[in-house]
């Protein structure tokens, strides 16, 4: 195989379209078409479907390109670690991390490492739960911010460090009976409407949990696609929602409140998740080692 063939062969497949992949390549359809043939017949494999102008990936060609990707992934690293090995205070970090912590907990974070390294960049992406072990798992990014952290099942494949507990609030609309409390017991919003993220979101698990270890089976009003979303859901009187408590950090909107919940234990750790089998490169075990050196100052110091 070629790399001038699996670099045809990725782009076809995103694309599904050998048209538009040469075009993007900035090559001739025929010189595409004959490398794909050329790969297949060394595979000795059918990698696409071909249905007119369009191409689908065929089972096989799924496994394939998903094998592609990791050593694609591999061969980018190993260029990266070269170069930061001279100089990891200028390389690159890649990290992913829930939509929820957008706002607040990773803008903060990165302001304050890039204050000692600030020739250090990032490409940061977004994921679901599930989405950000998986991509540390394949090599779609080495770290992941994450909440809450991983159960052991994931163990054999990833590693991590818990970086803080962060409490759960109860955001309320303004003119609600609650409203002007100091803190309020989780069960005492048995009866009222919630607002929450939808199925497959982890933080709506832990707020049905959370609410089932009490004693009630929230009433889903509405569902929102995500935290700022559910805040304008409680600013429209929509219902009330729990929320992590550094996503209201400077972000509360006007006609809503939070309060406190008294309840002990209704708490989601926040930590850092790695590769088991992959080694950090230079600039990422540099930012690593700062987030856990930053997290237990600010345990300490909050203790």
């Amino acid at each position: 195989m070629e790399h001038r063939q699996i670099k045809y062969f990725m782009e076809v497949a995103e694309r599904e379209h050998v048209t538009d992949a040469a075009n993007a390549l900035h090559v001739a359809q025929s010189s595409v078409s004959r490398q794909i043939f050329n790969l297949e017949n060394e595979l000795g494999v059918q990698l696409f479907i071909r249905e007119g102008r369009r191409v689908k990936l065929t089972p096989i060609g799924e496994v394939f390109l998903e094998r592609m990707k990791q050593v694609t992934n591999m061969m980018e690293e190993a260029k990266r670690e070269v170069k930061e090995y001279l100089n990891p205070e200028r390389g690159t970090v890649r990290i992913a991390f829930p939509i929820s912590m957008a706002a607040y907990i990773v803008p903060s974070i990165i302001y304050a490492f890039r204050r000692y390294y600030p020739e250090a960049k990032f490409q940061m992406s977004n994921g679901l739960y599930s989405e950000l072990i998986d991509g540390v798992i394949n090599g779609t990014f080495n770290l992941a911010m994450i909440a809450p952290m991983p159960k052991r099942e994931h163990s054999e494949k990833i590693k991590g460090t818990t970086l803080f507990s962060e409490k759960i609030v109860a955001l309320l609309p303004l003119n609600h009976p609650l409203a002007g409390r100091s803190s309020i017991m989780l069960q005492e919003l048995k009866g009222d409407s919630f607002v929450t993220l939808p199925e497959g979101f982890v933080f709506r698990k832990q707020v049905m949990d959370a609410c089932d270890h009490v004693g009630f089976t929230p009433d889903i009003a509405v569902e929102g696609k995500d935290i700022d979303a559910l805040k304008g859901l409680v600013a429209a009187g929509l219902g009330v929602a729990l929320m992590p408590e550094m996503t209201m950090v400077d972000n509360t909107p006007r006609s809503t409140v939070v309060v406190p919940i008294a309840d002990p234990n209704i708490t989601r750790s926040v930590g850092v998740i790695y590769p088991a089998q992959r080694k950090l490169l230079p600039t990422e075990e540099l930012f690593y080692r700062f987030l856990r050196k930053t997290y237990e100052r600010l345990n300490e110091f909050g203790k």
